[in-house]
């Protein structure tokens, strides 16, 4: 555990950069939920990174195995625990004792923006609707823990039953709200079995003969009794919460009667507890890329950009830093940052671009023959006076100018504030805005010079403002600095991850950022780079990131075959289910419906022959496509091949995404 004086002695240091940085964000348009920061250990962070950023969730295997992982992940590969955040009303963030006073204000900067996406997306909106997480999460794990420690109830069954629901956690309907589940039994159907087993045991109670029995009511009969009616199914459409629907229909399986039983109040409760997290952490998966990246963009402003990094911690940051945006595989920090930093810049160049088409004399057309570009550029820099700004140049400031904070500036010429450590005090949002223009900085000096004849033209179609000048210079004397940063706000409210890479991932991003695609080859038996076009590299982020990157499975009868079995459906996109994973998931699947369950997917299958003739000629082999049912009746597994027809609702369509690579699905 942390040493309380030695925590309090960090916590003291830490109290001006947590004070200034939210200033700084506020200053910077970001609108944060108020963060309260603890100081933790390093056991401690290790253990609350295992929790998802609580510090109290239910009694679970799971979170000793990611507490044990992220530790080995510390000793043995290099990593590093920087932070952690929740999404809450307050936020709370942990900060790690030993990190450095650099790695610390990283933190809070980066912590800070992190708030603000929590506070102003809507998808944390309509998911994230608790005010307390910390308490629902709290009332999870106590309510859990009462169970495991009730004497008529086995703890062993209550772990196996979390297990259960667990491999269901990300089935639920990611673009609607949370809502309880308040029925537990099925209006929609009647269970025929059961009817028919009650009306034996009724013939029981007669104490009829067998030979009566056998002769007036026998087994041909019983079954003719059971309901013939076909058209009894239900969901009217395929029903994406597959465990809001097991918790409204589902039942247990009685292993001694060998039938199914209606749940036990425990097992329906902690179904629904599941169930509510999962809506809670919703958002943070759909929204990784834009979150983490919106968190870097922010946290580099203020710590390098405004020098909130001291001049003796800046190496270490750049350190942080490069830990962070290096990390292996498919780095959300990394391609967020890359794409908000797109976002910003293409925003700006429209604004300059729209300005010079106004200019008498320059359209679309000639534009790249009539402009000078190193014109442009020094046009477009920054006032000296707003960004370099130290306690000799206060005079040369004016209250009037919306770029400049009247009453700071008051403040800084008496000598209340370090204008020198905190020059951005005496400025206001749009003084900051032009103080760091992305299109002036050196590693975007040919951004406008790279706009295409496509994009000028669709500009110029769209432009309404039919006000003119007379010169180039007059014309960027009017740009808006503040597009970019405005348009950053706008598309954090409304965006998810498959919105914001649908939207902004384009040719131009992908040249730029040196983005491809790789697939796994028959013909070499290894993988190999297929693909620099954007519409390719979309395709396979997206997979990433649709449905958590995870297969979407949907309930699509809850009365199959009329004999109340359950019918998931893969909505197949190009991407094979595990097959060997999917048999597991349905024998959990079977003690939360208690009757049979069943899958239909699509598989692809290559013939060997094809494969050789494909590495003969060097070419890649056609698979074919077919529908499979996969069932399990709580003993075996069956596997059967369905028709073309009985799949073709769940087929992927030429604007699925398919060429995600086979370890992607892991």
């Amino acid at each position: 555990m942390t040493d309380r004086h030695e925590a309090k002695k960090i916590a003291e240091s830490l109290e001006e950069p947590v004070t200034e940085a939210s200033n700084l964000a506020h200053k910077l348009g970001l609108a944060p939920y108020p963060v309260n920061y603890w100081i933790v250990d390093y056991d401690e962070m290790n253990e609350l990174i295992a929790y998802g950023g609580f510090q109290q969730r239910y009694p679970h295997w799971r979170w000793g195995m990611q507490y044990d992982q992220q530790q080995k992940q510390s000793q043995f590969l290099g990593g590093k625990a920087f932070e952690i955040v929740n999404n809450d009303n307050p936020s709370h963030a942990f900060l790690q004792e030993s990190n450095t006073m650099a790695d610390q204000k990283a933190v809070i900067t980066h912590v800070e923006a992190h708030a603000d996406f929590f506070q102003n997306n809507e998808w944390f909106g309509m998911f994230a609707d608790d005010p307390d997480a910390a308490a629902m999460l709290a009332r999870h794990a106590d309510a859990i823990r009462e169970y495991m420690l009730d004497p008529d109830i086995d703890r062993a069954a209550v772990e196996k039953w979390i297990d259960n629901v667990l491999c269901l956690e990300d089935n639920i309907d990611q673009h609607e709200r949370f809502a309880p589940v308040e029925t537990e039994h099925p209006d929609e159907f009647v269970d025929a079995d059961e009817d028919v087993e009650d009306l034996s045991d009724k013939l029981d109670e007669l104490d009829l003969s067998d030979e009566v029995k056998g002769q007036v009511f026998d087994e041909e009969w019983l079954e003719a009794q059971r309901p013939d009616d076909d058209d009894v199914t239900f969901p009217e459409e395929p029903e994406k919460d597959v465990l809001g629907f097991l918790r409204k229909h589902g039942m247990q399986y009685d292993e001694d009667a060998e039938k199914a039983v209606g749940m036990t109040d425990w097992q329906r409760e902690i179904l629904e507890i599941l169930r509510r997290e999962a809506y809670y952490f919703a958002p943070q998966k759909m929204t990784k890329v834009m979150n983490e990246g919106w968190a870097a963009y922010w946290e580099s402003v203020m710590m390098t950009k405004e020098a909130f990094a001291g001049a003796d911690e800046f190496i270490n940051y750049a350190d942080h830093m490069a830990q962070v945006l290096g990390s292996p595989g498919l780095n959300p920090y990394k391609l967020g940052l890359e794409l908000w930093q797109y976002v910003e810049n293409t925003t700006n160049r429209r604004e300059v671009v729209e300005h010079i088409l106004r200019v008498d004399g320059i359209t679309w057309r000639n534009f790249h023959d009539r402009v000078d570009f190193d014109e442009v550029q020094s046009l477009i820099a920054p006032d000296q006076q707003i960004t370099a700004i130290d306690a000799n140049s206060l005079d040369d400031l004016d209250p009037e100018d919306p770029r400049v904070d009247a009453t700071q500036l008051d403040r800084a010429r008496e000598g209340e504030l370090d204008v020198e450590k905190y020059p951005w005090k005496v400025l206001t949002y749009e003084g900051l805005a032009e103080r760091h223009y992305s299109l002036v900085e050196p590693q975007n000096r040919g951004f406008v010079s790279r706009v295409s004849q496509e994009e000028l033209e669709r500009t110029s179609r769209y432009m309404f403002d039919d006000s003119r000048y007379d010169s180039i210079a007059e014309a960027l004397a009017d740009v808006d600095y503040t597009r970019g940063w405005d348009r950053m706000r706008e598309i954090r409210e409304s965006h998810n991850d498959v919105t914001f890479l649908d939207q902004f991932l384009t040719q131009e991003f992908v040249d730029d950022n040196h983005y491809f695609t790789y697939e796994f080859t028959q013909s070499t038996g290894d993988y190999r780079v297929t693909s620099t076009d954007y519409e390719d590299v979309k395709k396979k982020l997206m997979l990433r990131f649709t449905n958590f990157g995870k297969p979407t499975i949907v309930v699509q009868d809850g009365n199959y075959n009329n004999r109340n079995e359950l019918l998931l459906a893969h909505k197949y996109n190009g991407v094979m289910l595990d097959i060997e994973q999917a048999k597991k998931t349905l024998e959990r699947v079977f003690h939360l419906w208690g009757r049979p369950v069943n899958l239909k997917t699509i598989v692809k299958e290559l013939d060997e022959h094809d494969i050789e003739v494909a590495k003969r000629r060097d070419r890649e082999p056609e698979p074919e496509e077919r529908g499979k049912l996969i069932r399990f009746d709580g003993e075996e597994i069956e596997i059967r091949d369905l028709d073309w027809e009985e799949v073709e609702d769940i087929a992927a369509t030429e604007v699925d995404y398919d060429t995600k690579p086979d370890e992607w699905l892991a």
